[in-house]
């Protein structure tokens, strides 16, 4: 069981919300957004998240990959997990987790206690930049 904190931003209403039952089922607290600027807005709104999950392409003028983006910058060890539908080799950053779709809810599990495997840090807080 974990008590991290999740950000799930899927455009898939199905996906979105079978992901979000089964990590609320693990224990982390999972906040969502259909697209990257309802993301930012649960960032404004909650400003820490261990992880972030988020499909690539996505309606509107950014994607998943511009969110993951943005998230890295401010939040460095944030764990970020990379999901579509189609093979992606362009725009993903060292330490970033692509993960194929379609995927069981098992490995998404799987990843995510590996990444939290022995770690007892707090959640980070999107408002501070860390030095690097």
């Amino acid at each position: 069981m974990s008590t991290r904190s999740v950000l799930l931003v899927e455009d898939e209403p199905l996906i979105r919300l079978v992901l979000a039952e089964a990590l609320i089922d693990e224990g982390y607290h999972v906040s969502m957004g259909s697209n990257v600027l309802e993301a930012i807005g649960v960032i404004g709104r909650n400003r820490t998240f261990d992880a972030l999950i988020t499909d690539v392409d996505m309606p509107g003028g950014l994607n998943g990959l511009d969110l993951a983006s943005m998230v890295a910058s401010h939040a460095p060890s944030t764990a970020i997990i990379v999901t579509s539908g189609r093979a992606v080799t362009e725009g993903l950053q060292a330490g970033w987790t692509f993960l194929p779709k379609p995927f069981g809810v098992e490995g998404l599990l799987q990843l995510l206690d590996e990444r939290f495997a022995g770690e007892i840090l707090p959640a980070n807080d999107f408002g501070f930049a860390r030095a690097s």
